[in-house]
């Protein structure tokens, strides 16, 4: 029986999205990271942004002969070895539960655990940032506990604020600004994590970890 295939599909007339195989994991999305740094030194390519467990290669001008770029692109999936990013550890207080958690107790529900055993599960891991997206600033983690995974939300919010802590299926993450959502809000930090004035906008990078500390448990 053959290996999935990655698979790439047009993005309008000047981008590929090449979509890794299988679910994703830290060292799939250390292959895209490697990946994303091979294709960037390839003729004609303007940008390879990673995303998660995939990447969108935009090019300098509209791409002809697309199939020796899905050659190209497969035979170099098939041999790359995954990049280990070594970034920072940054810690981010998190108030859960109250009014900047307003989702907390769906979760409860949806789990069966409490509230106190729900932060506990959620703060204990060491969370990778795979990829920035969805809005400058924005981290995709990796790692989040299957215990407190949650479905999203039938429909979502309008507006949630910046520094909202929420979950969505099994992913965790923080709004870097105010915004619709349809994950479940758990609580709430006051850092920021998109300034244009600083020297690199975004306060996290694919590579860096993030711990959650529990600042306090509003009930």
């Amino acid at each position: 029986m053959s290996e999935p295939r990655p698979r790439l599909s047009l993005l309008g007339t000047s981008a590929l999205l090449f979509e890794a195989p299988g679910e994703t994991d830290h060292e799939t999305q250390a292959m895209i990271w490697a990946l994303s740094k091979e294709v960037q030194s390839w003729d004609g390519v303007r940008e390879a942004v990673p995303g998660m467990n995939n990447l969108m290669i935009n090019f300098s001008v509209p791409p002809r002969a697309l199939e020796r770029w899905e050659a190209r692109l497969q035979d170099t999936w098939r041999t790359i070895k995954p990049l280990p990013l070594q970034g920072r550890l940054i810690e981010i207080p998190v108030i859960y539960g109250g009014e900047g958690g307003p989702h907390i107790d769906d979760v409860i529900a949806h789990t069966g655990l409490s509230i106190d055993e729900i932060v506990t599960i959620h703060s204990a891991p060491i969370y990778p940032v795979y990829a920035l997206g969805s809005h400058p600033g924005y981290c995709y983690l990796g790692g989040m506990d299957a215990r407190i995974a949650t479905p999203r939300r039938k429909v979502p919010v309008l507006k949630i604020p910046g520094g909202a802590v929420s979950i969505g299926g099994n992913q965790t993450g923080v709004s870097a600004s105010d915004g619709p959502s349809g994950w479940n809000t758990i609580g709430t930090t006051k850092m920021e994590f998109f300034n244009v004035e600083r020297d690199s906008p975004a306060l996290l990078a694919p590579g860096d970890s993030v711990k959650f500390v529990v600042q306090e448990v509003r009930r």
